[in-house]
């Protein structure tokens, strides 16, 4: 090495430190930005497969609204947490059956609790 390679590298003693410390945050806000998107998508999907197999439940020849409303529940019961405090509402009329699922994502950002809300509405099977 000559002289002036050690100088220069002297005055750039603890740069990596500088630049880790101003990175690191950065990185670690994009890591878990990614991880609630996955979070929060997952979520929606389990809402949306309850509702909608709520409302093929309550949409069957003979059954009732709440026949739905337990078919739903069930299912985001078998998701294991996927959804926090969900809650579904059902209605049937002589044509449809509808079938609200809600509830809130899981969250890893602290202070924000992102909601879920997905209706699906069946036809009601008659034999004619």
């Amino acid at each position: 090495m000559t002289r002036d390679t050690r100088h220069r590298r002297a005055g750039e003693r603890g740069s990596v430190s500088i630049q880790m410390t101003l990175l690191l945050p950065v990185m670690f806000s994009i890591l878990f930005l990614g991880m609630q998107a996955a979070l929060y998508h997952h979520a929606r999907s389990v809402a949306t497969a309850a509702a909608q197999e709520g409302a093929r439940a309550a949409a069957a020849d003979g059954a009732r609204a709440s026949d739905g409303c337990a078919a739903a529940r069930s299912f985001v019961e078998r998701a294991h947490g996927a959804l926090e405090q969900p809650s579904v509402a059902c209605t049937r009329t002589l044509t449809s059956a509808t079938v609200t699922v809600t509830g809130a994502s899981v969250t890893v950002i602290a202070g924000w609790r992102p909601e879920i809300s997905h209706q699906v509405s069946s036809p009601v099977e008659r034999i004619t």
